[in-house]
């Protein structure tokens, strides 16, 4: 599948690729990708449905089939999409069906959305080797899922955390999340 028409991978100034990806709560996922090297911009919002511009609370209901979700803009020539999937991997559980932590319903699955060949191979690629790896004993039920349609969330979930740091889902979920994946920071 060709990237839609507002992203179709350069720009005049910069290269820039484009992941997208589901790991439970888009506020958590949006704070450990903005501090990736490399990055250019993250936007939290949903894919994977059956409903045209959802909204937070249709999604919600678990009953539009879209996940919560961030689709980052990165600059391919300083980070690669491998690496972007290690951050993926490492930012929440892929064995919890439906669920990360309190957050649970289909709106919060671990999910790769692919935007080409490549990405989807290599995805699949990363999947195996940390099934086989043995790190988690139960099995890994992240779906590999063709990008579609992706609709941005609310303005007030954009940016939440860098927003909204002594809020105590901020301090009690994301805060540790990002000491898990960037330790010493």
């Amino acid at each position: 599948m060709k990237a839609p028409d507002n992203m179709t991978g350069t720009n005049m100034t910069q290269k820039t690729s484009y992941a997208m990806f589901g790991a439970g709560c888009f506020w958590c996922s949006e704070a450990v990708f903005q501090r990736v090297p490399g990055v250019i911009k993250v936007e939290s919002g949903y894919a994977g449905g059956h409903v045209k511009n959802p909204t937070y609370r249709d999604v919600c209901t678990g009953e539009t089939g879209h996940a919560e979700v961030v689709r980052v803009t990165y600059d391919p020539d300083k980070v690669k999409y491998e690496a972007l999937l290690d951050v993926f991997w490492r930012s929440h559980d892929p064995t919890m069906l439906n669920r990360q932590g309190a957050d649970v319903g289909t709106q919060y699955r671990s999910a790769i959305f692919y935007f080409s060949d490549s990405q989807k191979e290599m995805a699949e690629k990363s999947k195996k080797a940390l099934e086989s790896s043995g790190h988690y004993m139960s099995p890994i039920v992240t779906t590999l899922e063709e990008a579609g349609d992706f609709y941005p969330a609310e303005d007030y979930h954009q940016d939440y955390f860098n927003r909204n740091r002594s809020a105590p889902y901020c301090r009690m979920v994301i805060d540790p999340k990002l000491k898990k994946v960037n330790p010493g920071k």
